[in-house]
């Protein structure tokens, strides 16, 4: 297949490495729209479906959802990896500014600085405040996985990430509006609030603590 269609084969191999943009490669998009259906049929075989926002200017994989005696037998290629709480709440304070953005209008490429970020995060994890560098190197932490995971990308390329700095910028992927939808902030809402329930308890126990000391 490949020797008589390198134009899908090279879309093929693309996508099987990690999602396909419109603004990185436009050659290699024009073909992703062209070679849609001999891609559904050739990935079908795998348990996979192809996702294209056309709009957007994104496409991707998913695992087909197992609806069939037959395709439970079919080895998963893309594997679900749980996301730290941290992470997850990334991903909804992303996903909200996205929305935000996307209602004032405007240029639909979207940047927040190290710093926003940072702020955003703060907010929910305080952490420690006698120690704002290990605060700082956890949100560090935190965008490090956004960029690996394909919702964030640095725009400072010339820096590596153990040595980011508030200068530094993101842009945000919009592709990380099909991954976290209603049913999944919806999730996160009732993990949100067992995190502050669980936040309240240790601070009115650190209160009678100090309490009984004094």
């Amino acid at each position: 297949m490949g020797r008589k269609d390198p134009a899908l084969s090279s879309v093929l191999v693309h996508l099987f490495k990690g999602a396909v943009y419109a603004d990185s490669d436009a050659l290699l998009w024009k073909d992703l729209l062209e070679q849609q259906p001999q891609v559904r049929d050739y990935i079908a075989v795998l348990g996979l479906d192809l996702t294209v926002n056309e709009a957007e200017g994104y496409a991707f994989l998913r695992q087909r959802d197992v609806d069939s005696d037959d395709e439970e037998k079919i080895p998963k290629l893309i594997i679900r990896r749980p996301l730290s709480f941290r992470v997850s709440y990334l991903f909804v304070v992303l996903r909200k500014k996205i929305a935000e953005r996307d209602a004032q209008g405007g240029d639909p490429k979207f940047v927040l600085s190290f710093q926003e970020i940072a702020n955003a995060m703060r907010s929910m994890f305080p952490g420690d405040r006698n120690n704002e560098a290990k605060a700082t190197d956890q949100i560090r932490t935190d965008i490090a996985k956004a960029v690996e995971l394909g919702f964030l990308r640095k725009l400072n390329s010339d820096r590596e990430f153990d040595a980011a700095s508030a200068e530094d910028n993101y842009e945000v992927r919009r592709i990380l509006k099909d991954f976290v939808d209603v049913q999944w902030l919806k999730s996160l809402d009732e993990k949100l609030a067992a995190y502050a329930e669980h936040a309240a308890r240790a601070g009115k126990s650190a209160d009678d603590t100090e309490a009984a000391d004094g």
